[in-house]
């Protein structure tokens, strides 16, 4: 079962199943980016849950209900989504993003803003099928990652 966190937010919520919190996630800086966010794009966060879970967890997940056999960093759910507001889940492996990082060269801590921006982005309808949509998704999770870092929100980048 997942364990929520003891962050109380209406619009977001943020759990960890049978993983480690990582130390510079914290709820309320997560939960006021993606409200800054989705006010961007003219949208207002009304549910998200957001799991972090291990490889196996998210692969079982994958297998389950996308017929999937293999590992993934994120499966985003749409709960209800409108041109308004955004209702969804995101389930997020901290392994394969832990991974991934060290794969492209980037800081874990990034690399995670970029996964949950990615999945917010799918929320708000951009896809990543054709190569001029993985462009301008990467460029929309680039922008918000840049909104991240531009609020005064203390991010704590640790060294690899």
């Amino acid at each position: 079962m997942a364990q929520k966190s003891t962050f109380v937010d209406m619009a977001v919520s943020i759990y960890f199943q049978d993983v480690k919190r990582p130390y510079f996630v914290s709820n309320q800086r997560i939960s006021s980016w993606l409200d800054a966010l989705a006010r961007q794009y003219g949208r207002s966060v009304e549910e998200l849950n957001i799991v972090f879970m291990s490889d196996d967890k998210l692969l079982k997940i994958n297998q389950q209900f996308l017929q999937h056999d293999y590992y993934t960093d994120i499966i985003t759910f749409d709960n209800g989504t409108t041109d308004k507001m955004i209702l969804g889940e995101l389930y997020i492996s901290l392994d394969r993003v832990r991974d991934n990082a060290k794969t492209i060269g980037e800081k874990y801590q990034l690399e995670l803003l970029r996964v949950i921006a990615h999945g917010i982005l799918h929320l708000i309808g951009y896809q990543d099928k054709k190569s001029e949509q993985i462009v301008e998704m990467r460029a929309c999770e680039s922008s918000a990652i840049s909104l991240y870092l531009s609020m005064n929100i203390p991010f704590k980048v640790k060294k690899s």
